[in-house]
């Protein structure tokens, strides 16, 4: 009989639903004015909370007091010395270690735990981050710009220059295109003349060097993060002398931005991608000039 209702049930076409209209939704208003949201940013309607970032308390303790981090394994290391002796002076035991007694192997291994957090903590004092600060490039202010090209282009390159020394530590740039110097801006080291002017680009020569022809065959950017240690610093005369680091970004395949900055490392990831985006922005503008 249960089999038979059930048989029933399945065959049995569904009850139509009764008719409704529909509500009318109103989509939700994406902005909101200040005074719908209540405190700790919820507003009128739902409970959005907006996000809180996380505070990571033991880095910032750590961050706070780095000389007394750095110290800190030499007095554990001592007081921990200190108290083998002590103990070992106190419980009548010879001074001589017995291989045979536990009380000395375990004397053994706390003198060595107490002798390697002493190193460690010279080691820590000893090895400390080198503060990077930026520098003042030695040479003089120069604005070149190649009259041959559009107005167009002039004004995206200076708005490259702009957005690059505001955001970044670019203090030089120089863009070659089609074996032409169309901009030399920000400061770049003084002509051998010394008649206060800059040293001109030697388009040419820049091309067929070792760094310029790398990044142009692999159309990849070359990040130069400290330039006194690349013996490729004499391709780049026309930058100051003390310039701390360099990008070399490929515009297409006719083309190439040299970035000088006053910082070592001073461009992050972040400058990186950006850098790159904007030369490809700049290769849309110049192949079109």
């Amino acid at each position: 009989m249960l089999s038979a209702t059930a048989t029933h049930l399945l065959r049995s076409p569904p009850p139509n639903p009764p008719s409704r209209s529909l509500p009318h939704l109103r989509p939700p208003s994406l902005l909101r004015s200040p005074s719908a949201a209540g405190p700790n940013g919820v507003g009128a309607v739902g409970s959005y909370k907006t996000p809180k970032p996380q505070r990571d308390l033991l880095r910032e303790w750590v961050w706070e007091n780095d000389g007394f981090v750095r110290v800190l394994p030499i007095y554990v290391g001592g007081f921990s010395l200190l108290v083998v002796l002590l103990n070992r002076s106190f419980s009548n035991i010879p001074p001589v270690a017995d291989a045979s007694s536990s009380q000395s192997r375990a004397d053994i291994l706390s003198l060595a735990l107490a002798v390697t957090n002493i190193l460690a903590g010279l080691v820590w004092l000893s090895i400390r981050p080198k503060n990077i600060s930026p520098v003042v490039l030695h040479g003089v202010e120069c604005r070149r710009l190649n009259p041959l090209i559009s107005e167009r282009a002039v004004l995206e390159m200076l708005w490259a220059w702009d957005s690059l020394s505001a955001v970044t530590c670019c203090r030089s740039l120089v863009v070659v295109y089609d074996s032409n110097c169309v901009l030399q801006i920000g400061v770049a080291a003084e002509s051998p003349l010394e008649d206060g002017d800059a040293m001109d680009v030697d388009v040419k020569k820049l091309l067929q060097g070792s760094l310029c022809k790398s990044a142009m065959e692999t159309q990849k950017q070359s990040y130069l993060a400290n330039l006194s240690l690349y013996p490729g610093k004499s391709e780049l005369p026309f930058l100051p002398t003390n310039t701390q680091s360099v990008i070399l970004q490929p515009i297409g395949d006719n083309g190439v931005a040299i970035i000088g900055g006053n910082t070592i490392r001073g461009f992050n990831n972040t400058d990186q991608a950006w850098i790159t985006l904007i030369a490809e922005k700049l290769e849309a503008t110049l192949s079109t000039s």
